[in-house]
C-alpha cells in the first residue's frame, strides 16, 4: 500500500511540473515571439526597411512555424515529448538571441524562419505533453490553463519591451529572448513521460499500421474533421491577430478617442482572455466541447461587433475584456480536442499540423483587416471579424466526431 501510495504521490508531482513547465515555455515562446511585434517600429528606423520588406517578417516567421510544426510534431510522437518539447526551446531562444547581432534583413529572415521552426513545433508537443500526463476528464481545463501563460508572455513581453528599447536598443531586447534556454534544465531534471512503447501499447493494431497521415484524412470523415479543425483553427488565429493588431487603431481612429497608447486596452483585453480560458476548460470538462464551443463563438460574434458601438474609453475596456474572454478563451480547448479526437501516438503531429495550419493561414487576416479599413467602415471590418465566427460555428455542427465526447461529469 506505501508504494501504492508513493507512487500516486509521485504522479502528482509529476502532472504539476508537467503543467508549469507547459505553461512556462507558452509563456515564453510567445513572449519571444512578440518581441518582434515591440521592436518593429525601432528595426524599421534603425535599418531603413521598406513596409513590404518589414511586413515578410511576420509571413516568414509564420512559414516556419508550418514547417517546424509538422517536423517536430512528428518527432514528439516518435522520441517523446519533453526531449522534443526542449528541442523547440533551445531553437527558438538561441534564433531569437542571434538577432541580437543581425544588421540586415536577410538575416533577420533567416533567424525569424529558425524561430518560427521552434515556436511552432513546442505548441503540439506541449499539448499532448499535458494530454498523456492527466485523465481525460482534466485535460480540457489542463491545456486551457497553459494556454493561458502563453497570454502571460505578451504581458512580459510588452512591460520588458517598454524598459528595454528606449535604453538599450532593440538588439538588447532580442538578447534576452535567450533565457528561456534556462527552462530546458528544469524540464529534464523535474519532467517523468511516457515512452514511446507505452503509447504504442494502448494503440489498437489497426492504428499501429497505418501513417500519421492515413489516421487523419483516410476516410471522408477523417478528413473533414482536420480540415474543419484547420479551419477554426484558422478563425481562431484570424480574429486574434485582428483583435491584438488592428481593432485598438480602428477604435481610436474612427470613433475618436483620445487614448495614449493602446498598452492598457491589450493589457485589459488579455486578462479577459485568460479569464475566459479558465472558464472554458471548466465548461469543456463538464459539459463538453460542443457546449463549450457554441458559447464561446456565439459570444464572439456578438461582442466583436459591439466594440463598435463603444464611445468612450471605460466602454472601450469593458468591451475590449469581454470580447477577450469569448475570443481568446477557447483557444486551448482546440488542443485538447484534438488530443481525444486522434490516437494518442499522433498527438503531436496532429496538434502541430492543425494549429500551424491555421496560424499560416489566419495570419493574413491583418491584410485583409488593413484592406477594408482602406476601402470601408469600422462596421464591415467589425461585421466581417463577427461572420468568421459565425462561420466557424457552422463547421463545428458539421463535425461528427466532437458528438461522441462526451461531457465529463463523474
Amino acid at each position: 500500500m506505501e508504494k501504492i501510495d508513493q507512487h500516486s504521490h509521485s504522479l502528482l508531482t509529476n502532472q504539476k511540473w508537467v503543467l508549469a513547465t507547459t505553461s512556462a515555455g507558452f509563456a515564453l515562446e510567445n513572449m519571444d515571439v512578440l518581441f518582434l511585434s515591440f521592436a518593429m517600429s525601432s528595426m524599421i528606423a534603425d535599418l531603413h526597411l521598406a513596409g513590404g520588406a518589414a511586413g515578410l517578417i511576420s509571413s516568414i516567421t509564420n512559414l516556419g512555424m508550418l514547417f517546424g510544426g509538422i517536423v517536430f510534431g512528428m518527432l514528439g510522437d516518435k522520441v517523446g515529448r519533453a526531449k522534443t518539447f526542449n528541442y523547440t526551446i533551445v531553437i527558438f531562444s538561441l534564433a531569437t538571441g542571434l538577432l541580437a547581432i543581425a544588421n540586415n534583413i536577410y538575416m533577420i529572415y533567416i533567424l525569424r524562419f529558425i524561430a518560427g521552426i521552434g515556436a511552432g513545433g513546442e505548441y503540439g508537443v506541449g499539448i499532448a505533453l499535458i494530454a498523456d500526463s492527466f485523465s481525460r476528464k482534466q485535460i480540457g481545463k489542463m491545456t486551457s490553463i497553459a494556454a493561458v501563460g502563453g497570454q502571460i508572455g505578451a504581458i512580459i513581453a510588452a512591460i520588458i519591451s517598454a524598459w528595454i528599447i528606449p535604453l538599450f536598443g532593440w538588439h538588447m531586447l532580442f538578447l534576452i529572448g535567450i533565457i528561456p534556454i534556462g527552462l530546458t534544465f528544469v524540464i529534464k531534471r523535474h519532467v517523468h513521460e511516457k515512452t514511446i512503447s507505452d503509447i504504442k501499447q494502448v494503440t489498437s493494431s489497426s492504428e499501429k499500421d497505418q501513417g500519421i497521415f492515413k489516421q487523419m484524412f483516410s476516410t471522408p470523415r477523417l478528413a473533414w474533421q482536420s480540415i474543419g479543425l484547420m479551419i477554426m483553427m484558422t478563425v481562431q488565429i484570424a480574429g486574434y491577430f485582428g483583435l491584438m493588431n488592428w481593432l485598438p487603431t480602428i477604435v481610436q481612429k474612427q470613433l475618436n478617442l483620445n487614448v495614449s497608447s493602446s498598452s492598457l486596452w491589450m493589457i485589459v483585453t488579455i486578462i479577459g482572455m485568460s479569464i475566459g480560458m479558465l472558464v472554458f476548460g471548466s465548461i469543456f470538462d463538464y459539459f463538453g466541447s460542443r457546449l463549450a464551443f457554441t458559447i464561446f463563438l456565439l459570444g464572439s460574434a456578438a461582442m466583436v461587433y459591439a466594440l463598435s458601438l463603444a464611445n468612450n474609453m471605460i466602454t472601450l475596456l469593458a468591451i475590449g475584456a469581454v470580447m477577450g474572454f469569448f475570443s481568446n478563451g477557447m483557444f486551448g480547448g482546440y488542443g485538447a480536442v484534438i488530443s481525444q479526437l486522434y490516437p494518442e501516438e499522433i498527438r503531436s503531429t496532429a496538434n502541430n499540423l492543425i494549429v500551424n495550419v491555421g496560424r499560416a493561414i489566419g495570419g493574413f487576416s491583418s491584410v485583409i483587416i488593413g484592406i477594408l479599413m482602406d476601402y470601408g467602415s469600422i462596421a464591415l471590418v467589425m461585421g466581417f471579424l463577427s461572420s468568421l465566427y459565425i462561420f466557424s460555428f457552422i463547421i463545428l455542427l458539421t463535425l461528427t466526431g466532437l458528438r461522441k465526447l462526451a461531457p465529463n461529469r463523474k
